[in-house]
């Protein structure tokens, strides 16, 4: 996990040096390209694109992922993003691909708010302990679906490095997220902005 990190920080240091804003531009003008990384607190249940890594007693959970944007307008991005998270012997579930689809906008270029599509695909195990019923029944894939608001602030720690720190509460669209746990979250959010 720490190789993880250090490759982590070098590649936004790198990006930092590489990609600097041009002069009189702001990290989220137009034209702007967004890296995001987020490191999720609370449950690893609604899609996922963060990085997590925790122990329990059922077993390690851990969880990798990022998301990219554009922005198509001053302080307006578009973003896609990709996720992977195991959540080891919990709840007998093998793997969850995620995704997400979405917009953020930076309200006087501080405050940012996001609207998104998100899912995942969540394949579960075969753990013969897990299914109580008598004979057991083969569990199909799930594939829940939300609905994510997502608020915070961005400290601009350079001209083109934010760390936002925000809550996220997601409604479930279907049966399948109904299903797997809690709404709310907590984040922190590593951003690298840069232009063409």
């Amino acid at each position: 996990m720490s190789k993880l990190l250090l490759l982590v920080s070098i590649s936004i240091l790198m990006l930092t040096h590489s990609y600097a804003q041009d002069e009189g531009s702001s990290a989220t003008s137009k034209g702007s390209f967004l890296i995001e990384v987020n490191t999720g607190f609370g449950e690893v249940s609604m899609a996922n694109t963060s990085l997590i890594f925790r122990y329990r007693e059922e077993g390690e959970e851990w969880a990798i992922g990022g998301e990219g944007g554009y922005f198509i307008a001053d302080d307006l991005a578009l973003k896609i993003g990709l996720g992977f998270s195991d959540l080891g012997n919990n709840d007998n579930i093998a793997g969850d691909l995620s995704w997400k689809l979405g917009a953020k906008y930076y309200v006087a270029s501080k405050f940012p708010v996001q609207i998104d599509l998100n899912g995942s695909r969540r394949t579960y195990g075969d753990n013969p302990d897990f299914d109580l019923s008598t004979p057991p029944v083969e569990t199909p894939d799930a594939t829940p679906l939300w609905l994510g608001f997502q608020a915070g602030y961005a400290w601009f720690v350079a001209k083109n490095v934010s760390i936002e720190p925000g809550l996220r509460y997601g409604i479930g669209l279907n049966d399948d997220a109904d299903n797997i746990g809690s709404d709310f979250a907590f984040n922190i959010g590593f951003n690298v902005f840069f232009s063409r």
